[in-house]
């Protein structure tokens, strides 16, 4: 179906019930009065988390504007002009430019245990708090966008979609429960807000889409037909056109899908083409990363050289560094001089004739013989993959940033569920060590969840930001 065009923003935004998410103050307007359902996803609040109130049904809409009548399934999104809706965007701070596009916060409006909760993104984050106060659903947030950003399927970013419904969420009438959240994303076109409403039951689909700047809507969905699996969506055009309406599926993310449909011809479609392709940016150059030592210790075929998430082909990442990467090779080794028991000359590779597969071990100095690394422990193994994590780039790991942007005008981000997991407290130590070098060069982000001894040695370092949960 082909797009179509109107002057004038069109409709309201169709009402879909997710989940008690009313912990955000009401939306201004006919449908937004104190104790009805607002008409918009709503912005991420200002201030600190708040706990979540007494269960209630709770209708969750799609992202728009301001309602002009009672919302409903037939209705369109809003794409003003001209303004969002009030209270769309933070106060302007000082001035700040990021030379690269980077995700800045995270916000979880209603994801599992998160209510309201807005979560500030550094160049090092470290999320901290006991077993259960949502450290790795944090991440996984984070993670399913970026997989959404790149072009995957809903069913794949949120393969257990029900678990990340909201405590002790009521479904409505229709038995429709969700989950929402968001990422704000600064770059050389300024903040950015993307907000996103996921439906969960009683089938997985997007509901619910907002991409907004300075308060000004540029591109919002809204599911129109229930029976079908397409959202319509309305994003700014500008001039004469003022917005353009198409539907899109109601499985991918639709703010990926722009550049693909926007020409640029006019000031509003570059605008949202800058607005789009600077989140997409951000949200691809990330690195979820899980090292396994049951799967380093073996010998690995030959190949590209790029690490894994699972870090299983360690050793010929390695033998990459050292003929490729001389100097961080280096660093790598000093590093393994910390971590690893014993004394460490170097990092070696070791095949066999004829080009077969590769094993890494730790040169122990003249007179001694080398420790391949199937003999090194599991803490060590951790140790070694994420300090080349840390110390490489996305030339060395396994993600595929944009191609259409320069390397140097993008940060790859590093995100690293239990980071801490096996690890010393010297091992520990050096790793935020180069973690504060790595990422204050600005072509590295780390997000990581982290065990109390970790974060009460973090939390005096400056450049560390810290997310205490639970507390």
């Amino acid at each position: 179906m082909d797009a179509t065009s109107d002057t004038t923003a069109v409709g309201t935004a169709a009402a879909v019930a997710l989940a008690d998410t009313r912990t955000d103050p009401p939306e201004a307007g006919p449908a937004g009065a104190a104790g009805g359902p607002s008409a918009a996803v709503p912005p991420a609040p200002a201030d600190p988390p708040v706990a979540p109130r007494a269960p209630a049904a709770f209708t969750a809409p799609a992202p728009g504007g301001p309602p002009e009548a009672p919302a409903g399934p037939g209705a369109d999104p809003v794409v003003p002009g001209q303004a969002g809706p009030r209270g769309a965007g933070r106060p302007a701070g000082p001035a700040q430019r990021y030379p690269r596009p980077a995700v800045t916060e995270l916000r979880l409006s209603a994801f599992g245990p998160h209510r309201s909760a807005v979560f500030p993104l550094g160049p090092l984050t470290l999320f901290a708090g006991p077993s259960g106060s949502g450290k790795s659903q944090a991440l996984e947030a984070y993670e399913a966008l970026a997989g959404l950003a790149s072009g995957v399927m809903l069913e794949e970013a949120f393969p257990d979609a029900c678990a990340r419904i909201p405590d002790r969420a009521v479904p409505d009438a229709q038995r429709r429960r969700g989950f929402r959240l968001g990422v704000t994303v600064d770059g050389p076109a300024g903040p950015v807000r993307l907000d996103l409403a996921v439906q969960a039951e009683p089938a997985l689909r997007i509901v619910g889409e907002r991409l907004s700047q300075d308060g000004k809507i540029l591109l919002a969905t809204a599911l129109r037909d229930p029976g079908r699996r397409s959202v319509q969506a309305a994003w700014l055009t500008g001039g004469t056109i003022g917005v353009t309406r198409a539907p899109l599926p109601d499985d991918r993310l639709g703010t990926a899908l722009l550049p693909l449909r926007v020409a640029g011809s006019t000031a509003g479609q570059r605008q949202v083409l800058a607005a789009a392709e600077q989140v997409v940016v951000a949200l691809r150059a990330v690195f979820p990363c899980d090292p396994r030592p049951d799967r380093m210790r073996g010998a690995v075929p030959p190949g590209e050289g790029r690490l894994l998430g699972d870090c299983a082909n360690l050793a010929d990442v390695l033998r990459r560094t050292r003929s490729e990467c001389g100097t961080r090779h280096a660093l790598l080794a000093e590093a393994a001089r910390t971590g690893c028991a014993g004394p460490v000359a170097g990092l070696d590779v070791r095949a066999a004739a004829g080009g077969g597969p590769v094993a890494a071990v730790l040169d122990r100095g003249p007179d001694r013989p080398a420790t391949g690394l199937g003999r090194l422990g599991a803490g060590e193994l951790r140790f070694l993959a994420l300090a080349l994590v840390l110390l490489t780039g996305p030339g060395v790991l396994a993600v595929d940033p944009a191609a259409e942007l320069l390397s140097a005008r993008q940060a790859l981000t590093v995100l690293a569920d239990d980071f801490d997991r096996g690890l010393d407290r010297r091992q520990s130590a050096e790793l935020l060590r180069l973690a504060l070098l790595s990422c204050g060069r600005g072509h590295i982000r780390l997000v990581a969840a982290v065990g109390e001894t970790t974060a009460a040695a973090a939390r005096d370092l400056a450049g560390v930001a810290m997310v205490d949960l639970g507390t």
